[in-house]
C-alpha cells in the first residue's frame, strides 16, 4: 500500500463531482481577508532545548493531552480504513520498534510526550509519522520591487479521513485545529528559530530562522514513498534515510545560511518524496526543491523553469513542470490572483488574501501561516464556509 491509493481516491471522488469543480465561470480572488482575525491566532509556547529531551514537551502536551488523545483515536480507525487491515496491523505492531530506532533526540522526546499525555509510546509514534503521508498544502514565496521576500502557506490535512455529513467538515482536520501552536525553540534563553507545529509533533513543517531563511514543505505523491519508506525502515532496518520532518528540524537548528539549508534539503536521502519551499534573506533567494528520495530538482525565483512567475513561486502538491490535475488545481487560482495584483503589491497581505481564495482555502485547511525572514511568523486557524471544496 502506498500513496497511489490516496491519489486514486481523490480522482474517483472528484470525477463524480466534476461539474461542481469546473462550472465556475471565473476565479473570484479574495481581496479582503487580510488582516486575519486576532481571535484566530494560535497560542505560543517555548521548547527549551537545554532541557533533557524527555522534559521539553511536558508543558505543551499537558495542556493538550485530551485533544491529542481524541485525534489519535480517530487516526487509528481511519488509517486502518485507508491502508487495509494487514498493512495497518503490521505497522501498529512494529511502532514500538520504530520508536526505539528513531535517532536521538526524537526517540527520547516521544517517550517524554507519551508519559506527559499518559498514552502508549506506540500511539505517540503513530501521531508523529502519519504527517509523512497525508498532507495537502499550498506554499507561496514572493519578492517585492525593493527585494524583500515574503513566504506563506496553508497546511491542509485529512482528505478522506472522516467526513462529517452534518457539519460538512473533515473530522481529522477539525481535530487538528486545537493542536496548532507556534513554538519558539530556544537555547541559552535565546530563540534559535520559530515554527508552527501540532502540539506533541516533534518534527518541523513550517519555520523561520530569523535573518537567515524561511521554510515550508508540501507533500509529493509518488509510488516510492510514504508507507514504502516506513516499511523499509521496519523490514530492512534501512536507517540511512532521513524522516522528512526530522531533517527539516535539523536544518532549522544547524544551518546558518540559505545556501547551506538549500544544500542539506537537496542532497540528503529521504524516507519520502517531498517539496521543500525555501526562502532566504536576500533578493532572488527563493526556491522549490522537488525531492525524490535520493534525487532533486530545483526551481528558483526568476528562473525560466518556474510555471508561475519570475518574482514569485507557487507550490501545491504537484511537479512544477507538469500541469496540476483537474480535480485538485489550486495552483492556477493562486497564479491568477497573484498576477491580478502584480509585483507592486507583493506583501504578506497579498499572500494571505490569495491563501484565503477558494479552493486554495478549503475544507482541509487547518491553518494559514505568514513569514517574514526579518520579523518572524504568525499563524491563524482557518474555516471555509459552504460552498467549499472539498466537498
Amino acid at each position: 500500500m502506498d500513496n497511489r491509493l490516496l491519489v486514486l481516491l481523490v480522482a474517483l471522488f472528484a470525477t463524480t463531482h466534476a461539474a461542481s469543480l469546473t462550472s465556475a465561470p471565473f476565479i473570484s480572488c479574495d481581496t479582503t481577508a487580510y488582516p486575519p482575525n486576532p481571535r484566530d491566532a494560535v497560542p505560543t509556547y517555548t521548547v527549551n532545548l537545554d532541557l533533557s529531551p524527555r522534559e521539553r514537551w511536558i508543558e505543551i502536551v499537558s495542556n493538550k493531552k485530551n485533544e491529542i488523545g481524541g485525534l489519535i483515536d480517530d487516526v487509528k480507525n481511519l488509517t486502518l480504513t485507508l491502508i487495509g487491515e494487514k498493512v495497518f496491523n503490521f505497522v501498529i505492531t512494529n511502532l514500538d520498534k520504530v520508536a526505539a530506532s528513531l535517532p536521538h533526540p526524537y526517540d527520547e522526546e516521544i517517550i517524554g510526550i507519551a508519559k506527559a499525555a499518559d498514552m502508549p509510546v506506540s500511539e505517540i509514534t503513530l501521531y508523529n509519522i502519519f504527517y509523512e503521508v497525508f498532507t495537502f498544502c499550498t506554499s507561496i514565496i514572493m519578492q517585492d520591487p525593493d527585494g524583500n521576500l515574503y513566504h506563506g502557506r496553508n497546511l491542509d490535512f485529512g482528505l478522506f479521513m472522516g467526513w462529517d455529513p452534518k457539519k460538512h467538515v473533515w473530522r481529522v482536520a477539525e481535530l487538528l485545529k486545537p493542536l496548532v501552536v507556534q513554538l519558539k525553540w530556544q537555547k541559552g534563553g535565546k530563540t534559535v528559530y520559530e515554527s508552527i507545529n501540532y502540539a506533541g509533533y516533534v518534527g518541523v513543517l513550517t519555520a523561520v530562522k530569523q535573518g537567515k531563511f524561511t521554510f515550508s514543505f508540501d507533500e509529493r505523491f509518488k509510488a516510492n514513498g510514504g508507507f514504502v519508506g516506513i516499511l523499509e525502515w521496519i523490514l530492512f532496518n534501512d536507517h540511512t534515510q532521513k524522516w522528512v520532518a526530522f531533517l527539516t528540524r535539523e536544518v532549522m537548528e544547524n544551518a546558518n545560511t540559505y545556501d547551506e539549508a538549500k544544500s542539506l534539503l537537496s542532497h540528503t536521502r529521504l524516507l519520502a518524496p517531498v517539496y521543500f519551499i525555501l526562502g532566504g534573506s536576500k533578493p532572488r533567494q527563493g526556491s522549490i526543491i522537488t525531492r525524490w528520495r535520493e534525487e532533486f530538482r530545483t526551481v528558483d525565483l526568476w528562473s525560466k523553469e518556474s510555471d508561475s512567475g519570475s518574482w514569485y513561486l507557487v507550490e501545491t502538491n504537484y511537479d512544477q513542470w507538469k500541469s496540476p490535475p483537474f480535480f485538485d488545481d489550486r495552483r492556477t487560482p493562486a497564479i491568477h490572483c497573484i498576477n491580478a495584483e502584480g509585483q507592486k503589491n507583493a506583501s504578506l497581505e497579498l499572500i494571505y488574501n490569495v491563501l484565503s481564495t477558494k479552493p486554495i482555502l478549503n475544507k482541509l485547511t487547518t491553518y494559514t501561516c505568514l513569514m517574514d525572514v526579518n520579523h518572524g511568523m504568525g499563524a491563524w486557524l482557518r474555516t471555509c464556509g459552504d460552498p467549499c471544496w472539498p466537498w
